[in-house]
């Protein structure tokens, strides 16, 4: 890719994991808008090609790979496809996952592996497979799709909440790699918040009410624009909404506090007030057909503009540093 501030010679090239549907959706449009090649990879055939559609119309190009994440063979065929089509990427997003929804001991081990495989393996695969391409041009852009559960985790989703950890742990360790092979590759995490996306529609589900975000719910168009900002302005972390920001920092000064709270709560706030069907389709192992968009249901309870925060390392240090003199006024020293 180009520095910052320039403008590129050539429309940019992007290859996006999970590009059919929620999130995923909305980065491929965003991208779309500004012109992109776009290499949209999924499983599903069907909402592969519907959104290669969108993305002609919306002014940019696309090639549809199908490939599961999980595979690293496919994800590395479906590189190749896409520079065979555009050429060179200068941007890769790694945004698939899927989980399930329950208690720990009520997921089969298959199930808890599968949505690991997929959430964080299926990251650390498109990461390599980008690596192996961006390492000796010494040039482009990978972008992880975290989560604010990336540091604080929530009752009945420990398959994300683990993957999401590991995705950013993966991370730390890519950067000082770069730094250590003085590479001009860039990578960024963007953190998000609670989304009204399909997952919550087609996610495996263990409870007896059908599952939603913790409220407060964004629509997922604004933290779209997020990661084409942060594909672009190259931050380590973006953190999308005050809620992921108080989510991030409140852990790190009062996590056996949301320990208890969490365990309150956060059973009823992930659950509608609608009973779950035991005969509900998911696409765990296998995508479901018809095309879904990028929104759930959630439409009349979303925000559609959650402000992103970027924090640099002496904003953090400074904002750190103020909270823990704040906290230490609170607890009177030891004798």
């Amino acid at each position: 890719m180009t520095n910052r501030g320039t403008r590129q010679k050539r429309p940019e090239i992007v290859a996006i994991t999970g590009a059919s549907a929620g999130l995923g959706r909305a980065i491929t449009q965003e991208f779309a808008r500004h012109g992109a090649k776009i290499g949209l990879i999924a499983r599903g055939q069907q909402r592969l090609e519907s959104t290669g559609h969108e993305v002609v119309a919306l002014g940019g190009e696309a090639i549809a790979v199908s490939a599961d994440v999980a595979n690293y063979r496919e994800v590395e065929n479906a590189a190749a496809q896409i520079e065979a089509a555009f050429g060179p990427i200068d941007t890769w997003i790694n945004n698939a996952m899927t989980t399930v929804f329950s208690e720990i001991d009520q997921i089969a081990p298959e199930e808890f592996k599968r949505a690991t495989e997929v959430t964080y393996l299926g990251t650390v695969w498109g990461t390599m497979a980008a690596l192996k391409r961006m390492l000796p041009r010494d040039a482009g852009t990978i972008v992880q799709v975290g989560s604010a559960l990336a540091y604080r985790s929530i009752p009945l989703q420990a398959p994300y909440c683990g993957a999401k950890h590991a995705i950013a742990g993966f991370t730390d360790s890519l950067r000082t790699e770069l730094v250590h092979k003085k590479s001009h590759v860039r990578v960024s995490m963007v953190q998000m918040p609670a989304l009204n996306t399909p997952q919550f529609d087609w996610c495996r589900v263990r409870m007896p009410r059908r599952p939603q975000p913790v409220p407060p719910i964004f629509d997922p168009e604004q933290p779209a624009a997020a990661v084409y900002w942060a594909a672009h302005h190259h931050p380590r972390e973006l953190y999308v909404g005050l809620p992921t920001v108080a989510a991030i920092i409140g852990n790190k000064f009062v996590p056996g506090l949301l320990d208890i709270f969490l365990g309150k709560t956060g059973y009823n706030s992930q659950q509608t007030d609608e009973s779950n069907s035991d005969n509900r389709p998911d696409n765990l192992f296998h995508p479901l057909p018809g095309d879904f968009g990028s929104h759930g249901h959630f439409d009349r309870r979303a925000f559609q503009r959650p402000r992103p925060r970027s924090f640099r390392p002496v904003t953090l240090m400074l904002a750190l540093g103020a909270l823990m003199f704040a906290s230490s006024r609170l607890i009177p020293p030891s004798t």
